[in-house]
Formats: C-alpha cells, sequence, structure tokens
C-alpha cells in the first residue's frame, strides 16, 4: 500500500495511491485517522480494513492533478546514518574524513522536512549544498531494545529521501546537525510504501540524477550496517515511536566529492525501485528585505 499527502484545491487530506490516482482516506474509512503517524501506529489491522473497503470507495483524483507533500511532515526524530556504504566511505576518506569503526549517527532537525517536489533552498549562508539519496525508513511501532531478528516488525514503511547538506556548515562543527539541518534541506516521499510491497528493502537499486545527469547509482544490499541493525542500534539509546524517520546511508558520487555543488535552476531526482522518486529545484534563498 503506497500511503501519501495531498493537497488538492486548497485542502490537504491523507490517501492512498491506486495506480494513477490518490483516494482520501477519509472516503474510504470515515473513522480513519488524520495523519499517517496515526495510520502506521494502528498497524495492519488498520491496513486490511482499507484494502478490504477500498473495491467500495469513490473515485480518486488524478495524481497529476494534486500536489504531493511530504507523507511524514510531524515526526518527533528524524535520524540519519553516515558513512554507510563502503564506497562513499572510501571518497569521504579521500575527502579528509575518519571512516568509522562504528554506526556514525546524526540528526537532521525536523524542521528540514518537505515535500517530494517542493523547491530547495540554496541558503544564503553556504557555498557548499550538496545532494544524497537514501532509502528511508519509517518507524511504525513504538519500540525500544530491538532485536536484530525483529526489527522488520517496528517498520512501518519505506520512502525515498534526499539528505541535502551544506558541507561548509558540516566541516565547521563536530557534528553534523548544523550542515544537515537547513529549512526544506529534508525533502522526502513521495509517499510511505508499506512493508507488504517491498519484498526485501535490501534489494533494491537507488539512483539520483542533476539535471538528467546520473550521478549516484547503487543497491541497498550494499549497505555495511543493515537496517535491522540500524534499528537494533538506535532502540539501545532511545524510544522509537511511530512517524519517525531514518535515513540509511548514501553511495558514493556525492557533489563534494568532485567538488561539484548544486546551483540555483539544478534540478535533482532521486528514485529507488518499488518506491518512487521525489525531485526538487534547488534555488537561491530570497534575499532579506529591510
Amino acid at each position: 500500500m503506497k500511503l501519501a499527502r495531498f493537497t488538492v484545491d486548497g485542502h490537504t487530506a491523507i490517501g492512498v495511491v491506486l495506480g494513477d490516482s490518490v483516494v482520501a482516506l477519509s472516503s474510504v474509512l470515515p473513522d480513519a485517522p488524520s495523519t499517517l503517524r496515526e495510520v502506521l501506529a494502528a498497524g495492519p489491522p488498520l491496513r486490511q480494513r482499507i484494502v478490504a473497503a477500498l473495491p467500495l470507495a469513490p473515485a480518486g483524483h488524478a495524481l497529476a492533478d494534486v500536489h504531493l507533500e511530504a507523507p511524514i511532515p510531524d515526526a518527533s526524530k528524524y535520524l540519519a546514518i553516515g558513512m554507510n556504504y563502503q564506497d562513499h566511505a572510501e571518497e569521504a576518506r579521500r575527502a579528509g574524513l575518519s571512516i568509522p569503526k562504528t554506526q556514525l549517527w546524526f540528526n537532521k532537525q525536523v524542521s528540514c522536512i518537505h515535500g517530494p517536489f517542493d523547491p530547495v533552498l540554496i541558503p544564503r549562508v553556504s557555498e557548499k549544498v550538496d545532494y544524497e539519496i537514501e532509502l528511508g525508513v519509517v518507524i511504525g511501532r513504538r519500540c525500544r531494545y530491538v532485536a536484530e531478528s525483529e526489527a522488520h516488525a517496528v517498520v512501518g514503511g519505506y520512502f525515498v529521501a534526499n539528505d541535502v547538506s551544506a558541507r561548509d556548515w558540516q566541516q565547521a562543527s563536530p557534528t553534523f546537525t548544523l550542515g544537515k539541518s537547513f529549512d526544506t534541506h529534508g525533502p522526502i516521499g513521495p509517499w510511505i510504501v508499506t512493508p507488504d510491497e517491498v519484498a526485501d528493502p535490501h534489494a533494491l537499486e537507488m539512483r539520483l540524477f542533476v539535471n538528467g545527469e546520473l550521478r549516484q547509482r547503487q543497491r541497498t544490499g550494499n549497505m555495511i550496517y543493515t537496517i535491522w541493525q540500524q534499528i537494533h542500534h538506535l532502540s539501545q539509546v532511545m524510544t522509537l515511536e511511530p512517524g519517525d524517520l531514518i535515513a540509511t546511508g548514501t553511495c558514493a558520487g556525492v557533489g563534494i566529492a568532485s567538488a561539484r555543488f548544486l546551483q540555483h535552476g539544478d534540478v535533482v531526482r532521486a528514485e529507488i525501485d518499488a518506491i518512487g522518486h521525489i525531485e526538487n529545484r534547488f534555488i537561491s534563498e530570497p534575499a532579506v528585505r529591510g
């Protein structure tokens, strides 16, 4: 099931994507939750009710006629792992960074979460804005101390993420958070794909293009730490909540490796098999007025 958040005729709703259309969840189940966090927290029983009711639902809106929004705009956490593909770790090492011996985690502040097709700002205070395609995971169940063997059971779904990074700010601090958290630097989507539609999240190809040029291409099976290991590791420290977002790492080909940073007007498309794609135009942040 593909769960989306969309705006049409000035009204924002959540819905189910069926082919080239999206059906508002409220028209499928009048008593359905109003946010995707609540839908995920309700788990498989609610999804089964939705599937059973879909044949009787009214016609939806064509995807071409709606504006897709960030599916989870109100996450309590957005966590991301650094250098989780060997090829990216090697290019980072050549750039002067040490390859970590354990999982390397940082926060993207949730205020960066942004729509899958909305313009992304190049900040006035950064000259080194970069891209990173990543497979995103959303937690579906409140959990703590999750065993690797049970981690799949707490996943609510998957999405495409671009971990936009202001490298100059990232490099200026011992932690990555500031360089990873500028407003609009967390485009995600285009929707949440529930686990029943992703046979193996470690068998997907992800690709990123800048103005049509292929810059990144890798298979998720080449992660150093699997999704299950990541969830296990994080849950030793903190309680994970429904709607929490995890970016599982990027591969080689980022802009900093070749000193090709994003410029005004660049279009970045990130796509992952079985999930979909997001596409954002990067624009210069407007000057401060008065």
